[in-house]
């Protein structure tokens, strides 16, 4: 696991949409997989800016998200599918047909976890994984006690999950309480992983993350086995970790 300290949340976008870019300007048909909430934002602010400036094109992009909420319509402004289009797929030129989320108004949700997986395999590996770490250390939805063998999976949301993400919502209430997320075996196919972790509320996940054992009770412990994961983080971030 290799660590890069940047100064602050700015930078740690900067250098993590630059990994982005080299992957995509390498590969001839990049897969990537992606991650919502504040700390992919600047990233994606950023890969938009080099789109714009014609440093990096998105045409041959495939993109597979992490996880969408149960029960939410992608037209929902708190939906998932609805942040990737806001927050960045409008604004570059990657083929929308080519961008999957879960959907988490399916019939069937467990048919849908079920497809979701069998789309990500029919498309091989994932070329770089971007994801953040909760402060539980949960990956994708991905909640402490989930088994490392799990696939995409439905998950109930923890107290202190819901809580984080009612800034996003009117009340904590208005929080889905299950949402669809690519299990922790899937995410550890992916060929290459980027752990974005920024901020001081992060510092002591981001401690026991590269101190402590690997246990399913820390789901983000298990990037420890992962044979390339490069983690970008800040000095507040950094500022509990233990030498």
């Amino acid at each position: 696991m290799e660590i890069k300290q940047v100064e602050d949340y700015q930078a740690m976008s900067e250098a993590g949409a630059q990994l982005i870019m080299e992957t995509v300007n390498s590969l001839e048909k990049p897969v990537l997989g992606l991650a919502t909430g504040s700390t992919p934002e600047g990233v994606y602010k950023r890969l938009i800016e080099a789109h714009q400036s014609e440093k990096v094109s998105f045409r041959h992009t495939t993109s597979f998200n992490l996880d969408e909420y149960v029960g939410m319509l992608g037209s929902d402004p708190n939906s998932y599918r609805y942040f990737m289009d806001k927050k960045f797929f409008d604004h570059i030129d990657i083929d929308k047909q080519k961008t999957f989320v879960p959907n988490g108004k399916a019939e069937d949700l467990q048919r849908e976890c079920e497809q979701y997986e069998q789309l990500l395999m029919d498309h091989h590996e994932i070329d770089l994984q971007l994801l953040g770490i909760g402060t539980n250390g949960h990956i994708g939805f991905n909640e402490p006690g989930t088994p490392f063998s799990t696939k995409t999976h439905i998950v109930d949301l923890a107290p202190s999950t819901r809580k984080a993400n009612a800034r996003f919502f009117e009340s904590e209430q208005d929080v889905p309480e299950q949402a669809i997320t690519m299990g922790i075996a899937t995410i550890m196919k992916s060929k290459q992983i980027v752990l974005l972790v920024s901020g001081e509320k992060k510092a002591r996940a981001l401690d026991q993350l590269l101190h402590g054992e690997v246990s399913e009770d820390f789901p983000a412990s298990i990037l420890q086995t992962h044979p390339n994961v490069q983690v970008i983080a800040d000095k507040a971030a950094l500022s509990k970790v233990s030498v």
